[in-house]
């Protein structure tokens, strides 16, 4: 027997093999510190660095190549996003208005901040997982200094009004961040288009490296500045101490390029895959519902809840022939609920039967994947 089929490419992508002979170079050949200038080893790294920004920056729309700040991941640039807007504009508001479906990224960073003296709303989404706008804009008060919304949920894919949000967030000058992990490289992002003032992003959910990401800082209309929360260096522009990965930013631009490149052909392929395995199991068993929005969701996510078969065990019923999971794979050692699905009114029971699908760029075995699923879910409710 083979290697199971990947399907858990919401929690990390396969890298690129195109993108590993891109980086291969910056870990032997080109190996200098791109903050050591005064030499050719270091002015190689620099340049290799400020090109892949400039990639970068282009792909999400950016005013300027400097927008782009390098980290270590989307979860380093939520904290950095969430707790260096706060601590640099407490003096004007201490209220932020954020979704009940964030990430645990987003949502642990403001509860750390409420204990720096932020107040926060987390607003309500429906039985899609959208968030109510309505109840957003009449959340906003004289202090709110921030509205944070997810781009895409990672559990259930609904994709949020971004564009919608942004606009009035910039009509009441407040700064709107956008956790993008999901989407960046899967769904068309233009930061200045869409209003968005912050945004966080990991290589390794569009097959790059893991241990890179980014965050972009708006400089333009407004300059939005935020408080350091780390500290030794003065890189990225005072923002990111630390020497840069290069081998990993190398490898970031490059598969943002790539998913760029390949993106809305690979969509619609994805969103014809996903169609096809949802058919073939509400034809088998029409009790079966899929979490999300049915039409504005990621188009490799698949979400289901199967009523009488707990999903630890379809898990290990299918570990030999596919890769799934139970929810988000920050969450899949807790045996907490999710809280993304009790926030689009699913019972704690009904969390537990929810199974995860993510597919990829390689992921080609349609028919199979839908076989396996219908015959390991018949095995359990014998």
């Amino acid at each position: 027997m083979g290697e199971p089929i990947y399907l858990d490419h919401n929690a990390t992508t396969p890298l690129d093999k195109r993108v590993l002979e891109k980086m291969l170079p910056y870990f032997t050949d080109v190996y200098g510190n791109p903050s050591s200038i005064d030499h050719l080893h270091g002015h190689k790294a620099k340049q290799a660095v400020d090109e892949a920004r400039q990639s970068i920056a282009k792909h999400l729309g950016c005013r300027k190549d400097r927008e782009i700040i390098f980290t270590s991941g989307a979860t380093e640039s939520n904290n950095l996003a969430l707790i260096g807007t706060f601590r640099r504009n407490r003096c004007n508001g201490k209220h932020i208005i954020s979704s009940a479906i964030e990430h645990p990224a987003v949502l642990d960073t403001l509860k750390y901040l409420e204990s720096e003296g932020a107040d926060v709303t987390l607003i309500p989404v429906d039985q899609f997982g959208v968030v109510d706008v309505d109840a957003l804009q009449r959340a906003v008060r004289a202090d709110t200094i921030l509205i944070s919304v997810m781009y895409a949920n990672n559990e259930i894919g609904t994709i949020q009004p971004i564009k919608e949000i942004g606009e009035f967030a910039k009509s009441k000058d407040i700064l709107f961040h956008v956790d993008a992990a999901q989407a960046v490289g899967h769904e068309k992002v233009d930061v200045y288009d869409m209003n968005i003032d912050l945004m966080s992003f990991s290589a390794h959910k569009f097959y790059g490296p893991k241990g890179v990401g980014g965050l972009f800082v708006r400089s333009y209309s407004p300059m939005v500045r935020l408080d350091s929360i780390s500290f030794g260096g003065g890189h990225e522009r005072n923002l990111r101490p630390g020497t840069l990965n290069v081998p990993g930013i190398i490898g970031m631009a490059e598969a943002l390029a790539i998913s760029e490149r390949l993106r809305p052909k690979e969509w619609e392929r994805l969103r014809g895959i996903s169609a096809s395995i949802t058919d073939a199991l509400k034809e088998t068993f029409p009790e079966v519902r899929l979490n999300g929005h049915p039409e504005k969701r990621l188009g490799h996510n698949m979400n289901f809840t199967i009523p009488g078969v707990e999903a630890k065990a379809l898990i290990h019923v299918l570990k030999g022939e596919l890769s799934i999971s139970a929810g988000s794979a920050c969450s899949t050692t807790k045996v907490e609920p999710s809280h993304v699905l009790n926030a689009i009114g699913l019972s704690d029971e009904e969390t537990f039967q929810t199974i995860r699908l993510g597919l990829g760029r390689f992921t080609q075995d349609t028919e199979g994947i839908a076989i396996s699923l219908i015959r390991g879910i018949l095995k359990l409710k014998r």
